[in-house]
């Protein structure tokens, strides 16, 4: 008989494309799957895995981090490929080649920054190649036309060919946080979603307004996402659903679901939780009636280094002034005292057919810089968002676990197939993960439903969650009997085209 490298024993194995549920052993060689079934011979290496459940390795189609730190405190929360797409990356070419060269755990990818191309045509400045473009857009400093002003027709052409440069470069769609430049128009972004649907790939978005009033409410900007995928043929992936919709959830669920079944490639997202975080500097924070289109006050703005909360508009004013880049957390819904709230983040985490996301944030210091050293655990100064770290087990332990919200094969389908899907019409590679079958990557979780539990809290964002008692990446192990592998860095690019 066949010696695998590796058979993990007696499991509870879910493939969620199939609906395979049952008892088996799963063989692997190399990084692939090679067998499921009982009796399947020998290995190098036996896990047994009675009272676990086996599943395909999650894949965050939204993570901000893309660093060694944020991969491994992901691979606690079930992520074995993260990948930057809500805002992308530029240049992406530059991006790919500087990531093979750095350890990276899981495998990643990223789309190319639409908003980036637009700092460069329209304010002319100089993209810096290591500077993260999420870190770009949060300085209010420089010239500030590529967030306000809309394109010529001369600018929109360069641009879109920024943007296509990206994508022949290996980006896996294109990122648009459109929030955070809303002086770009119908024409430019028209223009942009006829290059996607010319080169088959998704775009990333983060909807242009985020209002509960209109005009210019977040139901309007769905409605104007939806327009676009019916009249470019673009396939629009509407990025964190919950936070971009605050206090309407229910109604862009609604138009969301009546576009799918009119036929539109319309897709979604959404994290479990009920506060989301960006920069101080946010154009939507500055609106004089934030308060009354958003339904939040200003104290609802908590600054993530100090956990201080804002006052007032003065004081928003002046901290933006002087310290724009600095992260915030905005707690747009109160989850555990409002009933209401929690049943609106249920419409979007339970929305049929969405993936869950967690729109991760980098790990910083204290001084608010990013951090990408190699210390385990993660010093208590360390901050980012608990979505950082406990996204997908909070998910799976609070709905579906506690709460039976959703079956387990279900759950395990919108953490790993579902944004499979979403990107493998880009990059075939995905057509062998988020799947737990002959022929599959080994990107494969092990997790105990007895012990999973997300930890990190807003007090300390920097606890990994539990219960993944073994995580392998690529065949290769990178948490081992609940202890991650400080040595090894299996992880992989995975590039437009990759098959």
């Amino acid at each position: 008989m066949q010696m695998f490298d590796l058979i993990i024993a007696g499991g509870r194995v879910i493939d969620p494309e199939t609906k395979f549920d049952a008892i088996a052993d799963v063989a692997i060689s190399g990084d692939k799957v090679v067998a499921i079934g009982a009796n399947l011979g020998e290995a190098k290496r036996t896990i047994l895995a009675e009272g676990l459940v086996v599943a395909p390795g999650f894949i965050d189609l939204h993570a901000h981090g893309q660093s060694l730190p944020a991969d491994r405190m992901q691979a606690f929360d079930g992520v074995t490929t993260t990948l930057e797409l809500e805002v992308g990356i530029f240049p992406v070419g530059d991006w790919y080649r500087q990531q093979e060269a750095s350890p990276r755990l899981l495998n990643y990818g990223a789309a190319t920054a639409w908003v980036m191309a637009r700092k460069a045509v329209i304010s002319g400045l100089e993209i810096p190649e290591a500077e993260p473009a999420l870190t770009a857009i949060s300085r209010i400093s420089d010239d500030a036309r590529w967030q306000h002003d809309s394109a010529t027709e001369a600018q929109a052409k360069d641009i879109v060919a920024l943007t296509r440069r990206g994508i022949e470069e290996g980006a896996l769609g294109i990122g648009i946080p459109y929030a955070y430049a809303p002086g770009a128009g119908a024409k430019e972004m028209s223009l942009i979603c006829d290059l996607a649907a010319e080169m088959d790939v998704p775009t990333y978005t983060h909807v242009a307004q985020m209002s509960n009033i209109d005009p210019k409410s977040s139901v309007e900007a769905y409605v104007n996402l939806i327009g676009m995928a019916g009249a470019t043929g673009a396939h629009m992936h509407i990025c964190h659903l919950n936070s971009t919709s605050l206090q309407d959830i229910e109604r862009s669920a609604q138009l969301i679901a009546k576009a799918q079944a009119n036929g539109l490639k319309v897709t979604t997202e959404a994290y479990p939780y009920g506060t989301g975080s960006t920069f101080l500097g946010a154009t939507f924070f500055a609106d004089p009636a934030f308060p009354d289109r958003t339904g939040s006050g200003y104290n609802d703005i908590e600054l993530v280094s100090s956990q201080y909360r804002l006052s007032g508009k003065d004081e928003l004013m002046e901290r933006r002034d002087a310290e724009a880049s600095s992260l915030v957390l905005w707690h747009f819904l109160d989850t555990e005292n409002n009933d209401r709230h929690a049943q609106l983040l249920d419409v979007s985490v339970l929305f049929p057919g969405a993936a869950i996301a967690s729109d991760a944030m980098p790990w910083s210091n204290a001084d608010g810089s990013l951090y990408h050293g190699d210390q385990w655990p993660l010093a208590d100064d360390k901050t980012a968002h608990p979505r950082s770290s406990g996204t997908f087990t909070r998910f799976l332990k609070r709905w579906c676990i506690d709460r039976g919200a959703v079956d387990m094969v279900e759950a395990i389908a919108k953490c790993s197939l579902i944004p499979a899907q979403i990107v493998e019409s880009t990059a075939p590679a995905f057509k062998r993960k988020g799947r737990l079958q002959v022929g599959a990557d080994a990107d494969i979780v092990v997790f105990d439903p007895a012990t999973l539990e997300d930890k990190a809290t807003f007090a300390e964002m920097n606890r990994p969650s539990d219960g993944m008692v073994h995580v392998l990446v690529n065949g290769a192990a990178v948490i081992a009997d609940r202890e991650l592998l400080l040595d090894v860095t299996p992880g992989k690019a995975i590039r437009r085209g990759d098959k």
